[in-house]
This record gives C-alpha cells, structure tokens and sequence, in this order.
C-alpha cells in the first residue's frame, strides 16, 4: 500500500472535504429487527450524502488536491459518479463533461443534467462510457476524475471509514458493496485490518471475487440489476492490493436477495435505495453473510438515486 493511502493522509483529506461533504447518520438495529436471529446491527446511510451517494467524497477530494485545467474535468460513470463530479464541479465553479452508458438510471441522469454537466449518454455499460471518456480527455487536455482507480478517488471514500469509525468504534465488521471497489478499498485503507471488512457484490457481476480467483484483476460478467453501480469490466488495480491484504473474502448475491434487501430497508426503515446502495444489506437479509457470536456489523448503504418511488400516484 503507498504512503498517500495510510491513515494519516486520509485523516488530512477528511479536513479538507469536510466543508463539502455531510456526515451521514447511522442507525443501530438489530437482525431481529428483520426477522433475523439477534445480532447488534448499523447501517451507514451514506444515500443521504450530497448527489445521492458515497462518491461525492472522491469527487471533492480529485477537485480540491489536483490542478484542474481551464477546460475543466471528464468523468465516466454508471451514474453516480458522474452526478457527484457534477455536483462538486457546479459548487466550485468548474465545467464537468460526463459520460454515462445508457443502462444509467432516469434519475442519475436527471441529477447529471440538473447540476449542470455537458452530458454524453451513449454505450451500453461503464466500459463504452469509459473509452468515450478517455477520447474525450486525450482531444480536450481534461483532467480526468475515474470513478474508482485513482489515488484521490480511494482517498475520498475512505472518510467514509474514519467517519464510521468515530460514530460506531464498537463495530468489528463491515459490509460494503463493490463495483470497481472504491468504497471498499476506500473502507480496507482505514481500517488496515483493525476490523473484518467484506465485500459484497451481485451475482451477475462477481468483479472482486473474480479477480481473487484469477490472483489480479479480470474482466468479468456485468450483469445485474445494480449494473449502473456495481458493473464495471473489471476492480480496480489500486484496491485489488487492499482486498487481499486486509479484506474478507466477498459475498454474492441475486437479484431478486438485492430487490428484498430493498423491500425491506423500506419496510423497517422508510429508506429508498437503490440496488447498488442495498446490495451490502442483502448479504444480511439472505443468510449469505451471517455474524458469528460477538460480531457487531456495520452494512453502508450507499446509494439512493432511484426512481422506484413514485409519489404522484
């Protein structure tokens, strides 16, 4: 692990975005709550942060470490990612282009556009939004802000790990979902193994488990309903390290265990997420992860940018 991933250089970018970013609540729970055995349970609900989601973190920590150009800065995203670029970008005044797969949700998309993005929608997943981006960034001198293999990026989603760390410091085990493994090896690089940290992934889009198969990083299947958060072509090549230092293996999942999981945070707790953002919880709710004796586990839910809500009717 590089020094600019250790505790200390995370502690000082949690200063730095402070201002920018809210402290997300916690709730304390228990499994019986959901009809599980008991066990002492909290949920990071990290979906009420600015943009809708955990990115928002990395996106002011590219925005306010590195030098942005006069033309301002690229993203490529399944959505939420590009909606936290966007939002960083409009409240510090700088011109954002964002590229997102036309798998992207109605409502990530309508973030993009309200914060004021040039959006470019086209391609069928991450990778075809990617590749655009890059062109993009190679005609244009962009600075380029990836949605999760970047030093900053990592850096930013790690605050979320000290600021779970300060409102839970009994937790000793934390679930996260994975996509190309931001969040989690954001979470893996704070805690340094001081806690049992898991990944979470759908079945449909084994990013992290297939790459602790194969020994590195490989393309894998990019197919679920959490596709627009959880569906890159492959994890990233700076968290890869962090999950087979201190990581705990991954948990799959179905979609149908990530639609429950869904249901369910509604039912108990009124919270609307969207499938990336419960895709942790359904590790919970199915029996895939099940605490041993003693454990007190953390679940973050991520993401909330969903239109499954409609309050017209």
């Amino acid at each position: 692990m590089t020094e600019e991933l250790q505790g200390a250089r995370i502690t000082q970018v949690e200063k730095l975005i402070r201002p920018h970013v809210r402290t997300t609540p916690i709730v304390r729970l228990d499994g019986a709550d959901f009809g599980l055995p008991s066990f002492p349970l909290t949920l990071k609900l990290e979906l009420l942060q600015h943009a809708g989601s955990f990115k928002t973190r990395g996106a002011f920590t590219n925005l306010l470490t590195r030098k942005v150009p006069s033309v301002g800065v690229a993203a490529a995203s399944g959505g939420n990612h590009g909606a936290a670029v966007a939002y960083a970008a409009h409240k510090l005044g700088i011109p954002a282009k964002i590229f997102v797969p036309s798998i992207s949700s109605p409502a990530k998309v309508q973030r993009i556009r309200d914060y004021g993005a040039d959006l470019v929608v086209g391609g069928d997943r991450y990778a075809d939004a990617l590749a655009a981006c890059e062109a993009y960034i190679a005609q244009s001198g962009a600075l380029s802000v990836h949605a999760f293999d970047q030093v900053e990026t990592l850096l930013g989603q790690a605050t979320l790990g000290l600021e779970l760390q300060e409102q839970a410091p009994d937790v000793n085990t934390v679930l996260s979902g994975v996509g190309g493994g931001g969040l989690l090896g954001g979470i893996l690089a704070w805690y340094a193994g001081r806690v049992k940290v898991v990944g979470v992934e759908p079945d449909g889009a084994p990013t992290l488990a297939k790459a602790l198969e194969a020994g590195k990083p490989v393309d894998a299947e990019m197919g679920s309903i959490a596709a627009d958060s959880l569906a890159p072509r492959r994890v990233g090549e700076l968290m890869f390290p962090l999950a087979r230092k201190y990581g705990s293996g991954v948990r799959l999942v179905t979609d149908d265990e990530i639609r429950q999981a869904q249901r369910a945070l509604w039912k108990v707790l009124r919270i609307v997420a969207e499938p990336g953002g419960a895709t942790a919880f359904g590790a919970i709710l199915s029996g895939r992860y099940q605490p041993e004796p003693g454990e007190h586990v953390a679940v973050v839910v991520s993401g909330g940018n969903t239109t499954a809500v409609d309050f017209d009717r």
